[in-house]
């Protein structure tokens, strides 16, 4: 007769017996976590900067098959939102709790010393991958993920809020908020790693993470393969750079050619013909802050068009990616009993301004975004050679029927598309439900459907209740009400609420970015109580949403008891759920004391051939004095490669050995490239070849241009090379890091070198001092703290 397996919870007391011998023993097992039976493989796949109106199934006209796929196959929820920004939304998403209870106000990189606001989320509120996991399943995260402070994104740690820390056994992606999808910065579980191939060598961002998703699935299944997994599949598309293959931007050619104005209007009369919209809608009026499409010129009407045309084909690339995940699911006879959740994180983004930009680095160093810069690339759009992002013309279609944009609380800026697709579990197909639905309910509602309970405690630490509500009621009733009845909201001081059907706004700056000088507080004033006084008396709005869904008429002047009860149960849910202090984006959060990233030093000493040091950690050089002194040595015949590098090709500079020669580049933005060149060969054997550049005038910040300087170059010191720099980079290089002794992730000048181009003598340590004085510009500094959202 066979012994029973006796098996007990982990942390329980041992049940069998221990005697002198195994005769006189029993034996006992730790209990190994088991789902419900029958628990479904759980996807949910985040789109970055997705407006409501551009993705095919819901009216839009990027091309996005596999996505229409899911929507017939399931349900479209046509009233989802989210909080207007990227983290907070995924941190909602995750752990089913309001984004300021998590410390979420904003990204992490604004971080303040509130409890709403100091971008490090607790253990006590668990996400739903710790949940997950402990209930037998695999968990697996792909792509962005943004959710760590950044003073523990170095390989110094901490690591327990990267994603392996919060429940995710496997991890392949970018920690960060944006990444190029040419070359981007990788992190594959806890550690840094190159990228696969070059883009000459087909490489591309988005097919690197669906091979790493298929494969995480795959080891998983094969030797576990009654086991279910949870996939987070989370894409740097559509966020900029829109960067993708020609084969898919030619798909595209002539297909935007009418403009914006004429796509909102296409698109708003699809979403009332897929029901997306109840009859009656009207479509929001022409944002003040774009021009109508017939005053434009025909050369920006040609830019214009490009742009979409790379961001379409973009979209259509992202979703041809997610197909094959599908596929290889439905390969392994497992789609049908997988729940999938597609959303996007946040209306669409402005940040590419009026013109759009060749290189939103432009955007992030206040220098000026022209029309005539953007036609010299206009070939390239969308390649090696462009940071890209769309004009805000196309932010405001790509939002249709709805106002505004990213960052505000307007619809445009946190209605988005959701998906629900579980044919096992779900018998309505191909049909749109309207309950109220908000990033929070997503958590509760794959545990429901899962069998789960939420969890009271994980690894010991206890739970915070679950702010959201499962949306299963939803599943197969279309007339059930909605149970998510109220929900606040709060970003950069622009705040709303719904409630029942209602909607009051408190726009800030103003309801547009002219509107806000107007009101004599532009974006980035910071919020004091006398103008928070102003704007409580002078500037909510109050919309019926259940007669007006896009925001139309603001009916606060006939409804005024009804505003003034909204406006009360905001503050009521700001205190509730932690919201306040409220902070603009503005001066104090510039100014703020933070926890230092890395600690607080003016000498850097790095290594040949370790990590990168990340974005955030990386050494301030801009406009001020600071020198590179490298100690290495050369072998007889020479040596060649990077001494030190950080940034790329769109923004960035290097110390590097090349022709027997020491070299600098300063790339000024990928506008222009400055490259001082020693006149004498480097010597053989153990040499100090050093770097100084000192600032030779003041930063002009508001043209963009960083402090002219002189840069000297040294040999075991003796000057050996003199060029001047008619200007620098002011504010920031580029949303990469920086790497000693190789090029981690792409070329600052790819005309003199091609990354890694790793230095072939030895490299006993690079000394980077920064002891200059940084002079920075509080309006180009916040731009630069806007960088990754």
């Amino acid at each position: 007769m066979a012994e029973k397996l006796i098996q007990y919870p982990p942390g329980q007391p041992f049940p069998g017996t221990i005697g002198r011998t195994l005769e006189t023993s029993t034996p006992a097992w730790p209990a190994r976590p088991e789902p419900p039976e029958g628990a479904p493989n759980v996807v949910v796949i985040v789109l970055d900067d997705v407006g409501y109106g551009q993705l095919s199934p819901f009216g839009g006209l990027c091309e996005t098959p596999n996505l229409d796929r899911l929507a017939e196959r399931g349900l479209r929820f046509s009233n989802f939102h989210t909080t207007a920004l990227c983290s907070p939304t995924r941190g909602c998403l995750l752990t089913g709790r309001n984004h300021h209870t998590l410390g979420l106000s904003a990204i992490t990189e604004m971080s303040l010393g509130y409890p709403a606001h100091n971008g490090t989320m607790g253990f006590e509120h668990g996400f739903v991958s710790e949940a997950l996991l402990a209930a037998g399943y695999n968990t697996f995260a792909v792509g962005k993920w943004h959710l760590t402070p950044p003073q523990e994104t170095t390989p110094a740690g901490p690591y327990h809020r990267w994603p392996l820390g919060r429940g995710f056994e496997r991890y392949y992606g970018f920690l960060g908020g944006d990444t190029d999808q040419w070359h981007p910065d990788l992190t594959h579980d806890n550690h840094s790693v190159r990228q696969p191939a070059t883009p000459q060598e087909g490489y591309h961002l988005n097919a690197d993470l669906a091979d790493h998703a298929i494969d995480f699935i795959k080891d998983a299944h094969t030797n576990a393969p009654d086991k279910p997994f949870f996939l987070w599949f989370a894409t740097g598309a559509g966020h900029a750079p829109h960067q993708v293959e020609p084969e898919w931007i030619e798909r595209y050619a002539g297909k935007f050619d009418m403009g914006w104005d004429e796509y909102r209007r296409i698109v708003f009369e699809r979403q009332l013909a897929l029901g997306l919209m109840p009859a009656g809608t009207e479509l929001s009026v022409r944002d003040p802050d774009v021009e109508p499409w017939d005053s434009l010129s025909d050369d920006a009407k040609r830019m214009y068009t490009r742009q979409m045309e790379v961001y379409a084909a973009f979209m259509s690339q992202t979703d041809h990616h997610i197909g094959r995940v599908l596929d290889f699911i439905d390969g392994l006879g497992e789609l049908d009993n997988t729940i999938v959740v597609a959303v996007s994180d946040n209306g669409a983004s402005a940040e590419g301004g009026e013109h759009g930009t060749r290189n939103e680095g432009l955007f992030f160093n206040l220098a000026p975004e022209t029309l005539e810069d953007n036609l010299a690339v206009i070939d390239e759009w969308g390649g090696e050679n462009t940071f890209n992002h769309y004009s805000w013309g196309w932010t405001w279609a790509g939002d249709t029927p709805f106002r505004r944009w990213k960052r505000e609380t307007y619809r445009g800026g946190i209605t988005d598309p959701c998906i629900v697709s579980w044919p096992a579990g779900i018998a309505a197909q191909g049909q749109v439900r309207e309950q109220y639905a908000h990033a929070i309910d997503i958590m509760p509602t794959l545990l429901e459907v899962i069998g789960l309970d939420a969890p009271s405690h994980i690894r010991g630490v206890e739970q915070s209740a679950l702010h959201g509500s499962s949306l299963a009621y939803a599943f197969e009733d279309p007339e059930a009400p909605s149970r998510h009845t109220t929900q606040y909201f709060e970003m950069f001081a622009h705040r709303s609420i719904y409630h029942e059907g209602w909607k009051a706004v408190c726009p800030y700056p103003g309801p547009s970015l002219a509107e806000g000088v107007e009101r004599g507080h532009p974006f980035g004033t910071p919020l004091t109580e006398a103008l928070l006084d102003k704007l409580e008396a002078e500037d909510w709005e109050l919309y019926h949403l259940e007669v007006d869904p896009a925001e139309c008429h603001d009916v606060a002047a006939e409804h005024p008891e009804r505003l003034a009860e909204l406006i009360e149960l905001w503050w009521a849910e700001a205190e509730r759920y932690g919201a306040l202090p409220i902070a603009a984006s503005g001066i104090t959060r510039l100014f703020a004391k933070r926890p230092p990233v890395g600690g607080p030093r003016k000498v850097y000493e790095l290594y040949a051939g370790g990590s990168p040091v990340s974005f955030a950690a990386a050494p301030r050089t801009n406009n001020r004095a600071h020198s590179i002194t490298a100690h290495v040595t050369v072998p007889p015949g020479g040596a060649e490669g990077v001494l030190l590098t950080h940034g790329n090709r769109h923004g960035g500079y290097a110390l590097y050995v090349a022709g027997g020669h020491l070299h600098y580049v300063h790339n000024y933005l990928s506008l222009a490239s400055f490259t001082v060149s020693a006149t004498a060969p480097v010597p053989e054997g153990d040499v100090q070849l050093r770097m100084e550049l000192a600032p030779t005038g003041p930063p002009d910040f508001l043209a963009g241009l960083g402090s002219p300087a002189e840069v000297r170059l040294f040999a075991d010191g003796e000057v050996v090379g003199f060029g001047e720099l008619p200007h620098t980079v002011p504010n920031v290089f580029a949303t990469v890091g920086m790497s000693c002794g190789y090029a981690a992730f792409d070329s600052v000048d790819p005309s003199a070198y091609l990354a890694p181009f790793t230095f072939t003598g030895e490299i006993h340590k690079v000394v980077l001092d920064v002891t200059g004085e940084l002079t920075v510009h509080p309006g180009a500094e916040i731009t630069r703290l806007m960088t990754q959202q």
